[in-house]
């Protein structure tokens, strides 16, 4: 099994969401996050002043998926998170060693 973990902007999580659905993704874990790239943060206006941020608000994505799926569900959210400028976000694929659904004891492949 494989937990994939996507850094994204905001307003690209529908899209992200419905494009993985259609793969037959049935869960995910979704956090609003902030950090800092390459960007190095922002300047924006608030109120007519203007101020600098050096976090960027992100999402960030948490699926566990089997390992033959893995690669498919990576290439889902590239495509679906993919503005082609900077800041778009990054994938990280890790090793799970064990999943338990709490509820019933299931492991592993059967638990997700």
């Amino acid at each position: 099994m494989k937990l994939i973990l996507a850094i994204i902007k905001p307003f690209k999580l529908e899209e992200v969401r419905d494009a993985l659905s259609g793969i037959g993704v049935q869960g995910m874990t979704v956090t609003e996050v902030k950090g800092f790239g390459r960007q190095k943060g922002q300047t924006e206006i608030y109120r007519g002043a203007e101020y600098t941020t050096n976090l960027i608000p992100k999402v960030k994505v948490e699926i566990v998926v089997s390992d033959d799926l893995a690669p498919r569900v990576t290439e889902t959210i590239q495509q679906a998170a993919s503005t082609g400028t900077i800041g778009d976000g990054k994938l990280f694929v890790i090793d799970v060693e064990q999943a338990v659904r709490i509820r019933t004891g299931e492991l592993d492949e059967a638990a997700i």
